[in-house]
């Protein structure tokens, strides 16, 4: 377990969870783009990437759409995975366009900002006028040349998990466009059931509303009856067990989870990361910091704030570091083979829950 609290970055099962300095700083490049699509002012090079895979997929159509003419195949190219040839890429840039200002070249999951790259990175610097090259990446290495060069010679734009003000708001816009209303305590169920991920929220949505057609209220009852509970809500769950000593509903639960087809390890990431959660917010307590600000520092959406907080206020800082440390600890004993993962988690959840 490592912990700064100088710079808010915390390690869980080698996993770095950094907290309230990024976002600030990722809605200003998303406004950039936005301003660069609105204006038609386009950088030469464009790199595009983070978890929120909804939200990138939207300003990659739009930058397309902004970009490519309708019906444009001729100054329009791309390419996916990682067998993508940076030569070849290169040979392409060089040709001109076909009776259009720009030609435009779109990368998909090539791999280049995580592996040796060695061409393109210097090619990055002498992009020629009428290029425009967006690369689109599920991770980057930001110790990379290529992160580095499109850092230097063009925009990068990273799509991480909006917070709850952002999604309360764009779901409130779908709603009213449908005619419909929901309480603010609704709202939370909704979203404690389907997580943060954009994509998953519009799923449930669509389903939601087909649901209450000809209704003009969203009820708890309609929500609970048609929208899908996301693996975390389970562990969300099992982690009130353990902090109620429910031990043999913690224990139902993670038989649930074992049914669902849900690697025992990722459980135990997924448990230490909410125990970890816990902790930040009880330290973050300690420094005088009220709910409302930890929400804005960490990210989480603030009804999970008052949960962590709850919880928390059932352990002792040190108490909680040490669970988180034991979860590392086990994590060691299955690579080990000391232990089964199946057993291992089985074994903390009583542990924790007695």
């Amino acid at each position: 377990m490592e912990e700064r609290k100088n710079t808010g970055v915390f390690s869980v099962l080698g996993i770095r969870v950094r907290i309230g300095q990024e976002k600030p700083e990722r809605e200003r490049r998303m406004k950039n783009l936005q301003e660069d699509i609105q204006n038609q002012d386009f950088k030469k090079v464009y790199l595009l990437y983070g978890e929120e895979k909804y939200l990138l997929q939207q300003y990659k159509s739009r930058l397309e759409k902004a970009l490519v003419p309708e019906g444009d195949t001729m100054n329009f190219s791309a390419f996916q995975g990682k067998k993508t040839e940076p030569r070849e890429v290169i040979d392409l840039a060089e040709t001109m366009p076909f009776f259009a200002d720009r030609r435009v070249i779109f990368l998909e999951d090539t791999g280049f900002f995580k592996n040796q790259c060695q061409e393109l990175p210097e090619y990055l610097a002498q992009l020629p006028e009428y290029l425009c090259m967006v690369f689109v990446e599920d991770q980057v290495d930001k110790r990379s040349r290529m992160y580095k060069a499109v850092k230097k010679y063009g925009r990068i734009v990273e799509f991480g998990q909006q917070d709850s003000g952002t999604l309360i708001k764009w779901i409130l816009g779908i709603l009213k466009r449908e005619g419909k209303k929901i309480t603010q305590r609704d709202m939370e169920l909704f979203l404690q059931m389907t997580g943060t991920d954009m994509g998953n929220i519009e799923n449930e949505l669509e389903k939601l509303l087909s649901y209450t057609m000809g209704k003009e209220v969203i009820s708890r009852e309609d929500i609970q009856a048609v929208c899908s509970s996301q693996i975390s809500n389970h562990i969300f769950d099992m982690l009130r067990a353990v902090t109620e000593k429910r031990q043999k509903r913690a224990l139902d639960l993670y038989y649930d989870l074992l049914a669902l087809k849900e690697p025992p390890m990722r459980i135990l990431f997924l448990l230490a990361r909410q125990f970890n959660m816990i902790w930040q917010v009880k330290e973050l307590e300690k420094e005088g910091y009220d709910q409302a600000r930890i929400a804005k520092r960490t990210g989480l959406q603030p009804f999970v704030v008052r949960n962590y907080s709850a919880y928390g206020r059932k352990y002792r800082a040190e108490e909680l570091e040490a669970i988180v440390q034991e979860c590392v600890d086990t994590e060691e004993k299955v690579k080990t083979g000391r232990i089964t993962d199946i057993l291992s988690v089985e074994l903390l959840l009583i542990k924790f829950s007695s």
